[in-house]
C-alpha cells in the first residue's frame, strides 16, 4: 500500500525532489523539479546539475561532499540562476543508499515570492527610518554651517589686509560644499509638478545624456513596448531617478572595459506595489552585463552612503528610490556576476 502511494506523493509535492549520483548527474526528478528547472524529465535525466546552473550562491561541491561526510546539508537562502532566471531557494541535501548505491536526495523549495514581499516591507520600513535619521542629522549639520559661513563673511569685512580674504573665502566655499552635500543627501522631499507624459521620452533623454558621457566601448540598447500608455508623472524627477541608475551601470562597465546596457519597458498586470495591488503598471528594466553587485550590500543598496565603488558617494540610488517612492512606485534589483537588473514599477491609474 505504502509503495503504491509513493509515486503519487512525489508527483504532487510542491517541493522539487531530485536524486543525484556521485557525479551530480540527475537520476530522478519529480514534476515540481521539472517546473523549477524549466525542462522535461526526458531532457533532465542523465544531465549533471551544475551544467544547468549559470550561477549558484552555494558551492556545488558542498552537495557532493555529503556523500563523503554522511552528513546532510541545509541552507535557507540559496540563489540559483537557471536559463537566465533567478530563483531563491530553501535547499536540503541528504545522502541515501538505494540498491547498494550511494545517492543524494536534493530538495529545493522556491521562496522568492514570500521573501520578496517580506523584504519589500522590511526595506520600506528601514528606508523610512534611515530618512528620518538623515533628516535629523542634516538639520544638526546645517545650523552650525550657516553660523560658520556668516561668521566668515563678517570676519572678511573687518580684515585689515585684503590678502587674508583668501582664508575666509576658503571657509565659505567649504561650508557651501558641505551644505550642498547635505541637500543632495536629503534629496527632494516633495513630489514635483505631475502631468500626463510618455515614459519613453524620459528614457530617450537619459539615453542621450549617458551616450554623451560613455565611450564607444559601452553600448546602450532600447527594447520599448509601444503599447505602454502615457500616465501621470513628474518627468524631471523620473529622468533623474533613471539617470542615477543608468549612470551607475555605465561607471561599473567603464571599470571592466565596457559592456551593454539595455533600457526595456513592459506593461505589468496586477502589480503589487508597496502592499497595494494595481490593475496595470509600467515596468522599466535597466539591465547591464557588468560584474554585478556584491551580495553583502544588495539588501542595503538603496540606503544613503552605501556604495561598493571607490570614490562613490552612495547617494544616487538613495535619491532614485526616494523619487520613485514619491510616484507610489518601487524599485527591485537582482544581480549576479555578468547580470544586473534594476526594475522600476510605476502604477498607472
Amino acid at each position: 500500500m505504502t509503495t503504491a502511494f509513493t509515486p503519487i506523493i512525489l508527483n504532487n509535492l510542491v517541493t522539487a525532489v531530485i536524486l543525484l549520483d556521485e557525479q551530480l548527474t540527475m537520476r530522478y526528478v519529480n514534476p515540481a523539479a521539472e517546473q523549477l528547472l524549466s525542462y522535461s524529465k526526458r531532457r533532465l535525466l542523465g544531465v549533471r546539475l551544475p551544467n544547468l546552473l549559470q550561477h549558484s550562491s552555494l558551492d556545488i561541491g558542498l552537495i557532493q561532499a555529503t556523500l563523503q561526510s554522511g552528513q546532510g546539508l541545509a541552507d535557507s537562502d540559496v540563489t540559483f540562476v537557471i536559463d537566465g532566471k533567478r530563483y531563491t531557494l530553501e535547499l536540503n541535501a541528504s545522502p541515501i543508499s538505494w540498491q547498494k548505491e550511494l545517492l543524494i536526495l536534493l530538495e529545493l523549495k522556491p521562496i522568492d515570492q514570500q521573501r520578496r514581499i517580506s523584504q519589500e516591507l522590511s526595506q520600506h520600513a528601514q528606508q523610512q527610518a534611515a530618512k528620518e535619521l538623515v533628516r535629523g542629522l542634516a538639520h544638526e549639520i546645517k545650523n552650525p554651517l550657516g553660523g560658520l559661513r556668516g561668521a566668515a563673511q563678517l570676519l572678511e569685512k573687518t580684515l585689515p589686509d585684503p590678502c587674508y580674504t583668501e582664508y575666509t573665502q576658503m571657509i565659505i566655499e567649504q561650508a557651501d560644499r558641505l551644505r550642498n552635500l547635505v541637500d543632495r543627501l536629503l534629496g527632494p522631499q516633495r513630489p514635483g509638478l505631475q502631468k500626463i507624459d510618455n515614459i519613453h521620452i524620459v528614457l530617450e533623454k537619459v539615453r542621450q545624456l549617458v551616450n554623451l558621457d560613455c565611450g564607444e566601448n559601452i553600448q546602450l540598447h532600447r527594447d520599448y513596448d509601444p503599447s505602454l500608455p502615457d500616465f501621470t508623472m513628474d518627468s524631471e524627477q523620473l529622468e533623474q531617478a533613471i539617470l542615477n541608475i543608468v549612470s551607475n551601470a555605465a561607471l561599473e562597465l567603464q571599470q571592466v572595459s565596457g559592456g551593454n546596457i539595455t533600457l526595456k519597458t513592459r506593461t505589468a498586470h496586477q502589480a503589487l506595489i508597496q502592499g497595494k495591488r494595481y490593475r496595470i503598471a509600467a515596468k522599466i528594466d535597466i539591465i547591464d552585463d557588468g560584474p554585478g553587485i556584491p551580495s553583502e550590500i544588495q539588501d542595503t543598496l538603496f540606503y544613503p552612503m552605501v556604495t561598493a565603488r571607490e570614490g562613490g558617494t552612495g547617494l544616487g540610488l538613495s535619491i532614485a528610490r526616494n523619487l520613485v517612492d514619491q510616484h507610489h512606485g518601487k524599485i527591485e534589483v537582482v544581480s549576479w556576476p555578468g547580470h544586473t537588473k534594476f526594475t522600476i514599477y510605476l502604477p498607472i491609474k
